[in-house]
């Protein structure tokens, strides 16, 4: 299998849940890791910060450098691509992975929430690959990755949060657009998404979800470990599901990935 050994990977929301599990797949090939994430101090509500998630990273083999990084902040992203490029040596990979969730319909939004998951999901993912792209333009087998669902105008996944459902296909619709910019630049742009409800930090902000019926973050790491892997040139403007890209891969053990195997697993929102 290829390997990510020596590239350099700068993930958003990288201290927890699948943006950390993407870095710790990396980190076992010997991948550079920048964990850009708010979490630099221990939270009581949420597991992780950016120094924990380094030592993970460095104990599985990769080189670990934690940035405290607020996506929203123009000023602290380039600073933090800057200082990432002359850590490693430059930018090989980028995975947007951080994101705000708040699923209510219109009258239970509140504006301040409304305007932090467009500040993180669209303008964050937008600014992190816009700051990245010097140095991916320099790289020699360049990804953009985005953590976002296959692009959608079905009014069931609209109804229900369409501001977070906005928000979200945001980062999908910047799938649609840079794949075809970045083509001539050789840098592949693709999305990934889980087929089923992932046991994150997230499902307690989904009604109904118990972690029994989810899948562990390892199952979207290996799906997108399969991706930076492949060729940019040749593989690009992707929608891919975690499990049916897996299964083309020649995966077919997939109980290794349920929080508690034989359970029923709960489709993820989206699909």
């Amino acid at each position: 299998m290829a390997s990510l050994a020596g590239k350099t990977l700068f993930i958003t929301g990288a201290s927890r849940g699948i943006g950390l599990a993407i870095g710790l797949r990396a980190a076992r090939d010997g991948a550079n890791v920048v964990i850009a994430a708010k979490s630099g101090v221990p939270n009581p509500k949420l597991p992780g910060t950016i120094h924990t998630a380094a030592a993970e990273i460095e104990a599985v083999g990769g080189h670990a450098l934690p940035l405290k990084v607020d996506i929203r902040e123009e000023a602290e992203v380039r600073m933090a691509a800057a200082t990432a490029a002359e850590r490693f040596g430059g930018i090989d990979i980028v995975v947007n992975n951080a994101s705000a969730i708040w699923l209510a319909g219109t009258e239970a939004t509140p504006m301040k929430r409304f305007d932090l998951m467009h500040q993180v999901n669209t303008r964050g993912t937008f600014l992190v690959t816009q700051a990245c792209l010097p140095f991916l333009k320099d790289a020699a087998n360049p990804h953009v990755l985005m953590l976002s669902p296959p692009p959608s105008i079905d009014p069931h996944w609209y109804a229900p949060h369409v501001a977070y459902t906005i928000a979200k296909l945001g980062m999908s619709q910047c799938v649609l657009g840079m794949a075809p910019e970045f083509a001539p630049l050789g840098i592949a742009v693709n999305a990934l998404w889980p087929k089923t409800v992932i046991a994150t930090a997230a499902i307690g902000m989904i009604d109904g979800v118990r972690p029994e019926n989810c899948r562990t973050p390892a199952i979207v790491a290996d799906a997108a470990h399969a991706i930076l892997t492949r060729p940019a040139r040749e593989f690009t403007g992707r929608f891919c599901i975690d499990e049916d890209f897996l299964r083309e891969e020649g995966v077919t053990d997939f109980d290794r990935y349920a929080v508690a195997p034989g359970q029923p697993l709960l489709p993820d929102l989206f699909l």
